[in-house]
């Protein structure tokens, strides 16, 4: 098999095997307006059956009710009206913070007053109402993306917004004057202030993955062509290798590709079946 074949043969058996077994998300929606709340309900249930998407819900209609159920219950999505009497869901939501970082929050609200302080809670998204099918989906699009095999997922945290990258979709990142440019398999790109080394860490921990020059990090899985100082992605991309690294690139390279891929297989009995 050539190169660009072993990758595409890999990434195969990868996205077949990422797609066994998701879980739930859970969702907690919280509003005082009972009809606020039966729209967003209605919203959910017509995501869950047009994307065939494995999501739970439960309503309530104090920040209040919310904060108590929290003791027994955990949810990995919170749809909070910022505006309700007596502690509002802006309030609700620094409390949560104080021992949980890890659940997303969404504001739906009228006001738009509230907004810079969502960042300080590391509000996902504040929507203004009314909640509708074009401003929440693609929303819960992205969040089951990555909700569904959340160690699979970078997050990345900046001081006005937190989000998370798959790893399967990360074909190399590059530091330039403070910057740090996430090269995505789509084509695209995600640019955040930073360094290498606050990732770095995290990246060379997950297979594949491995710093090809000082300044570059690139994910094996999507390398095209391997070249003496450099190698060329699946979308085209030009990526330095440093001359010290080359050969140990190289070797990693083709290890990944092959014997990575026939581990998988291996793992599913000997047989490649998706």
């Amino acid at each position: 098999m050539g190169r660009l074949k072993n990758v595409k043969y890999y990434s195969k058996i990868l996205a077949c095997l990422k797609g066994k077994g998701a879980e739930q998300l859970k969702i907690a929606i919280c509003d005082d307006d009972n009809r606020d709340l039966l729209q967003i309900a209605s919203l959910l249930e017509e995501y869950r059956h047009d994307r065939k998407a494995e999501l739970t819900y439960v309503s309530f209609q104090s920040a209040t009710e919310l904060l108590a159920s929290l003791d027994s219950k955990d949810y990995d999505l919170l749809l909070l009206d910022v505006l309700m009497p007596g502690v509002n869901g802006m309030q609700a939501a620094h409390e949560i913070r104080e021992h949980n970082s890890r659940t997303e929050i969404v504001f739906l609200t009228s006001s738009p007053e509230y907004a810079v302080e969502s960042y300080s809670v590391r509000a996902h998204y504040y929507l203004l109402k009314p909640a509708t099918e074009e401003k929440l989906f693609p929303i819960l699009d992205r969040l089951m993306d990555s909700f569904k095999n959340p160690e699979d997922a970078l997050l990345i945290k900046t001081q006005t917004s937190v989000f998370s990258l798959p790893y399967g979709k990360i074909e190399y990142i590059e530091v330039s004057a403070k910057k740090l440019y996430f090269y995505l398999t789509d084509g695209g790109n995600r640019e955040v202030p930073g360094s290498l080394a606050d990732y770095e860490r995290a990246l060379l921990k997950r297979p594949g993955f491995m710093k090809v020059h000082r300044s570059y990090l690139v994910n094996l899985q999507w390398v095209r062509e391997l070249r003496q100082g450099e190698l060329v992605t699946v979308t085209g991309r030009r990526v330095p290798v440093a001359r010290t690294a080359y050969p140990l690139v190289r070797t990693a390279y083709t290890q990944f590709l092959f014997e990575e891929a026939e581990e998988l297989v291996q793992d599913r009995g000997g047989e490649f079946k998706c």
